[in-house]
């Protein structure tokens, strides 16, 4: 059939062109596989290990150099300093040099010991959300455990056996279970939402500057013509290597992921493969879009530079969708990350059949076909826009 020699013809074309241009090998090869190497490497370890921790001891007793160890062996906190004051120690914290410090009054072990509850405090700072809830939560751990010695010590003295001991201090036992994570490693499940929102900014982004670029050297009518005027063809033949690329891509970085670094993908094979066809049809669906609605590529690439790294803070990794005012939830539907973050979390990560997150399916799907909506007007623009920088 014709358009499908069409297609070939425009297929070779665009390869002509990608391998003149080295913007494309950067963006579509070396800067994915950075980000990759970049990512997976920084969170190896699966959570921040070793964050600074100041420590103000006006105390300087027995008890409080054991709190002062026991902070320091915790897997996420190291005592890198030593304050006189809480003054050096704000000023610390103010400057970046830690992320949160402990205060122990002087007078706190003879407290202690006359049963008079001392205070103990501790200052973090939500500067980096991270950082600050892992200190947090040690210190707060620190505190908790402080106490109960404190209390095992008194109620040993007083004659209660082990088991009364631990019925008094700790009265109801909690039992944890972190389904699909229960390592709790940060590399599963940040990874795995900011690299693909990487990897979609390239698309969009590389998908809008294609089409520019085929007005600012005028080589559209020469495009169009090569589909025989049919602009389904012209963009079926220019992006069909550009998603060819970007799967070859993605799959090497899901293998590296999945099968070298062991990531949990209860869902198998097919849900991942599923999930990177959409991923990769709805960037570039919205890239296009992007240029349609504003055929000029200076603002087309502004748009998708903008929404694609907005869709990080609104896919719901980080911040949870459900803690956030009603219009931000209602917006987070328009971001594609947010979608592929929910089918990845559904399907790939728990397992879970793709019918009890279809809303989110279909939205991608949605992303996928936008550009039918801005056919006419990228043809349009290609035949008869100037381009003006």
């Amino acid at each position: 059939m014709k358009w499908i020699s069409q297609i070939f013809d425009i297929a070779l074309r665009e390869i002509g062109i990608l391998l003149k241009n080295r913007i494309y090998g950067f963006c579509m090869v070396a800067f994915p596989l950075l980000v990759v190497l970049f990512f997976t490497t920084m969170l190896d370890e699966g959570i921040p290990q070793d964050l600074p921790i100041g420590v103000v001891d006006q105390d300087n007793s027995a008890t409080s150099r054991s709190l002062v160890r026991n902070l320091d062996a915790m897997q996420t906190s190291r005592v890198v300093y030593r304050f006189a004051n809480v003054t050096e120690a704000r000023n610390a914290m103010q400057e970046g040099l830690v992320y949160a410090y402990l205060y122990i009054p002087e007078g706190t072990a003879a407290k202690l010991m006359a049963g008079r509850q001392p205070t103990i405090s501790y200052y973090y700072t939500m500067t980096c959300l991270t950082a600050g809830a892992m200190a947090s939560k040690d210190l707060k751990t620190l505190g908790v455990l402080g106490s109960a010695a404190v209390g095992q010590a008194t109620l040993s003295a007083k004659g209660a056996t082990p088991m009364q001991i631990k019925a008094m201090l700790q009265p109801v036992t909690i039992d944890a279970h972190m389904i699909a994570n229960p390592m709790s490693n940060y590399n599963y499940t940040l990874t795995t939402a900011f690299v693909p929102g990487i990897l979609m900014l390239f698309m969009a982004l590389l998908s809008a500057y294609s089409l520019g670029m085929e007005l600012k050297f005028d080589t559209g009518k020469e495009w169009i013509a090569r589909a025989g005027g049919n602009i389904v063809v012209a963009i079926i033949g220019k992006f069909i290597i550009h998603a060819l690329v970007f799967l070859l891509v993605i799959f090497l970085y899901q293998y590296y992921i999945f099968h070298v670094l062991h990531f949990p993908h209860l869902g198998g094979v097919w849900s991942i493969v599923r999930l990177t066809l959409l991923e990769v049809a709805g960037s570039l669906g919205f890239g296009i879009f992007s240029f349609g609605l504003m055929p000029s590529m200076r603002m087309s690439m502004s748009v998708c530079s903008l929404w694609s790294v907005l869709g990080l803070s609104m896919c719901g990794s980080a911040f949870p969708i459900a803690g956030m005012d009603p219009p931000l939830q209602a917006l987070s539907w328009l971001f594609p990350l947010r979608h592929y973050w929910m089918l990845h979390q559904a399907t790939v990560l728990n397992g879970f059949p793709v019918i009890d997150v279809w809303f989110h399916f279909v939205a991608l799907v949605g992303f996928a076909l936008l550009p039918c909506f801005v056919l006419s007007k990228v043809k349009n623009a290609m035949i008869n826009y100037v381009y003006i920088p």
